[in-house]
């Protein structure tokens, strides 16, 4: 009998198991699905509930787990990319398969070397100072043209300022990367900035489908995606007369001289197995799409801060004017990349093999382990009065107090808050600074990213007056974990005299 009442017991339990399970199951896949539209702010629910300690969170496509304390990012950054990689998550991002021509070329990395790396830390970083001015006259012709087709209004022009900067960036990038002649190049140019919205589109559409129908639906949405088509082969054309440059300069022969990414890129590609013109390309795809997407984004909403806090424009104006290090307009840009992120999510990993944490976390093949960057960027314990615009809040003390004795103009202004961090910070560093990745991962590009950043803002403080046409409209809008300036922001810019 007692048998009986222990078996009745276990059956009734496994019943309404068994009733409960659809319910629990459906629930935490409409959530997975949820976070599709609410990422931003469901990561920072579950950083606020864990009060900083490692919390998982559910996608349709990944499971992630996010951690921020600095034991754990040091774990990650110490794991071999044979475990934890970034290069796994990249490739599951950005689908390069369907993407980026038919080639995989993350599963390429760490057999061949990194001449991409080395590259934009070393050949790019250095030549920045000689590029520059060239690139920022080229900026101010190119926005100076496209404002002539805006129409006019109070003395200004209503521009669309998402697309202009996309447009600029994608012009001086090209300048940079692939040389006058293809920057030149209107065809290329038009097919260099679709592909990188079709990218995203593609790859996030191939993400979200079952894996039996993804080859079938790739392939034709690879077929309709021209864009990564023309850029595959003009870059080719371009990339294969300079591979035979390099073969004519070995017998003697004079060449012209190339200050960019295609030929440092080559001279970086291996000894022994040197890269060939494709390959060498589609490194150079991958670098495209980083390099304008983001960097777009950042600058549209430093741009929205400047209109939104103007009491900080006459000090930027003033820095600007004088020849040195531009502290404030560092600050400046960081604060906005700060409190307005592209990006929810840094340090991203994805496991090859399973890992295990200090604290004894465990994460299985195939899950990611990140960090939650824009919930830790509005972390009191990490930043005072985080949600406040603080434009110097990353200016050392000395630089500070001789701003706030400045004429009311330059640094008294009420409405201006300068509380500062008591030592200052670069726009560039990675300590205690998650936008650029983690330790030996980090940005390689960063010094390139940082510069053209503060040419753009600066072009607009010192070149134009500028204001949001409606302060009050929607700015941004999010998907997954990024977050995308509107297109349909515009702003009212006034030439100055």
């Amino acid at each position: 009998m007692a048998l009986y009442a222990l078996f009745n017991k276990k059956m009734r339990s496994k019943t309404i198991s068994l009733l409960c399970y659809p319910f629990d199951f459906l629930k935490r896949r409409g959530k997975a699905w949820l976070f599709l539209f609410k990422g931003p702010s469901i990561i920072q629910e579950g950083y606020d509930k864990t009060k900083g300690a490692p919390f998982e969170i559910l996608a349709p496509d990944a499971r992630y787990l996010f951690v921020s304390s600095a034991e754990h990012i040091k774990a990650i950054d110490a794991a071999p990319d044979s475990v934890l990689s970034l290069q796994a998550a990249a490739k599951q991002m950005l689908q390069p398969k369907y993407t980026m021509h038919n080639f995989n070329w993350f599963d390429q990395r760490g057999l061949e070397g990194t001449p991409l790396v080395r590259a934009l830390r070393t050949l790019l970083t250095n030549h920045v100072p000689d590029i520059l001015p060239d690139i920022r006259r080229a900026m101010v012709t190119k926005f100076d043209q496209m404002l002539q087709s805006c129409p006019e209004i109070d003395g200004g022009h209503l521009a669309p300022l998402y697309s202009m900067i996309i447009s600029v960036v994608a012009y001086s990038n090209a300048l940079a990367f692939f040389g006058e002649e293809l920057a030149q190049n209107q065809e290329f140019m038009k097919s260099a900035v679709d592909f990188i919205e079709k990218t995203l589109l593609v790859a996030e559409i191939m993400r979200l489908l079952p894996c039996f129908m993804a080859p079938k639906i790739g392939t034709f949405l690879a077929n309709k995606f021209k864009a990564h088509l023309v850029i595959n082969d003009n870059l080719v054309a371009v990339t294969e007369e300079r591979l035979r440059e390099r073969d004519m300069k070995r017998f003697g022969h004079e060449i012209r001289t190339h200050k960019d990414c295609i030929q440092w890129v080559m001279e970086c590609s291996p000894k022994q197995k040197p890269w060939s013109a494709q390959r060498i390309v589609h490194e150079l795809m991958a670098l495209w799409f980083g390099s304008v997407h983001v960097l777009s984004t950042t600058i549209c909403f430093a741009i929205h801060d400047l209109c939104l806090h103007p009491e900080y424009i006459e000090p930027l104006r003033a820095e600007c004017a004088e020849p040195g290090a531009m502290d404030l307009l560092d600050s400046f840009i960081k604060e906005s990349m700060r409190t307005t992120p592209v990006e929810s999510m840094s340090t991203r990993r994805q496991a090859l093999q399973p890992f295990e944490l200090p604290d004894g976390h465990k994460i299985q093949v195939g899950d990611w382990i990140c960090t939650p960057l824009r919930a830790m960027m509005r972390d009191s314990a990490n930043y005072p009065d985080p949600l406040k615009f603080d434009g110097f809040r990353f200016v050392d003390t000395e630089r500070l107090n001789a701003l706030k004795n400045m004429p009311s103009s330059l640094g008294s202004d009420p409405e201006m808050r300068m509380v500062g961090s008591g030592k200052g910070s670069r726009l560039t560093d990675v300590i205690d600074w998650q936008v650029w990745g983690t330790g030996r991962m980090a940005c390689p590009g960063r010094y390139y990213a940082a510069a053209i950043m503060r040419t753009v803002v600066e072009i607009f403080i010192t070149e134009y007056d500028i204001q949001l046409s409606n302060p009050e409209a929607s700015r941004w809008v999010s998907w997954r974990t990024f977050i995308y300036p509107r297109s349909s922001t515009e702003v009212v810019l006034r030439r100055r005299i």
